[in-house]
């Protein structure tokens, strides 16, 4: 097989996964779909590009070498608008060109990035593809709410996991944010019920909530920009609306999952001390949070969302 020229992504390196798709690769037996899982769509897209460089580069000896995204080959198809769909007559035109013989591989690939967000007539129409493959094709769908595809397309592609990939939030002000949420709650356990402390209390639980919204939109906009440098040239106006709004869905996702371990961290300290109600209230925490989480998905504004979980977190830790 011929070098690849785009390397996996660094969170890839050394994993079982890619252990066991290079050796695929290098016998000639990889299947003909594959879904690729993790949290961090990005490096999912970077993953599979990298994964469809291989597999057109192989066979292909001193063969000039075309980047992906500019391969004649390789197909990708991402969702569109700011609904964040991929619809079913996107989906039609992919199948059509990966039923035409490679142009200048062995091979073609086609790319579905976020594939959970195919509309149902989009589903059952890359299904039936699935269930008769074009030869020499391999077809890549990348996600990261596998389960949130149909059944019946997962049960005809391998699945490769590639957890933990998102851990990280790359906002310079986010540690002090999740230090100054930390140090509130501690205070809201020592009594906020009248007076100054329940007014500081409140002051600063808004002040939360406007931090965060202005952090989340900063972020946004400059990681954006970023991914749009990286993006190819031919991409569609849907499909840059689609991607943004992925970003700062991607980094929302990150942050509440960060207040989410600050706030089991918060409830094991009290354990520690002997605080018996601390597994209830982190129950009741958790749910609030996760009430919040389902609220932004009905485009309630980021800075309100969390709000509403602040304002339960200040009923629920203040009652001990």
């Amino acid at each position: 097989m011929t070098s690849a020229a785009v390397p996996w992504p660094p969170a890839f390196e050394g994993t079982p996964a890619v252990a066991v798709i290079e050796r695929a690769i290098g016998r000639g037996r990889l299947s003909h779909g594959l879904l690729l899982a993790g949290d961090d769509s990005e490096g999912l897209s970077a993953a599979g590009l990298a994964l469809a460089d291989r597999l057109l580069s192989r066979g292909m000896g001193a063969a000039p070498h075309f980047p992906p995204e500019r391969h004649p080959d390789c197909f990708q198809i991402r969702p569109e608008g700011k609904s964040r769909q991929i619809k079913a007559e996107a989906v039609r035109v992919l199948i059509g060109k990966i039923n035409v013989t490679p142009s200048v591989s062995l091979r073609k690939v086609a790319v579905f990035h976020d594939a959970d967000r195919m509309n149902p007539t989009a589903s059952n129409i890359l299904l039936k593809t699935l269930e008769e493959p074009p030869a020499d094709t391999t077809i890549l769908l990348l996600t990261a709410r596998p389960h949130a595809l149909l059944p019946t397309i997962r049960s005809r592609v391998l699945h490769f996991r590639f957890p933990g990939m998102a851990t990280a939030v790359p906002i310079a002000e986010w540690e002090a944010w999740l230090a100054d949420y930390r140090s509130w709650l501690a205070r809201l356990g020592q009594g906020v019920a009248a007076g100054r402390a329940a007014a500081d209390g409140i002051f600063t639980l808004y002040g939360l909530a406007a931090r965060f919204g202005l952090m989340l939109d900063k972020a946004s906009s400059e990681e954006g920009a970023r991914r749009k440098k990286a993006l190819p040239e031919d991409i569609s106006d849907e499909e840059v609306e689609a991607i943004e709004a992925e970003v700062a869905i991607g980094l929302r996702h990150r942050m509440f999952s960060g207040i989410e371990v600050a706030t089991r961290a918060h409830a094991n300290g009290l354990a520690g001390e002997g605080d018996s109600s601390s597994g209830r209230l982190l129950a009741a925490a958790v749910d609030s949070l996760e009430r919040s989480a389902g609220l932004l998905r009905v485009n309630l504004n980021d800075s309100a969302a969390l709000e509403d979980f602040l304002l339960a977190s200040l009923r629920i830790w203040a009652r001990r």
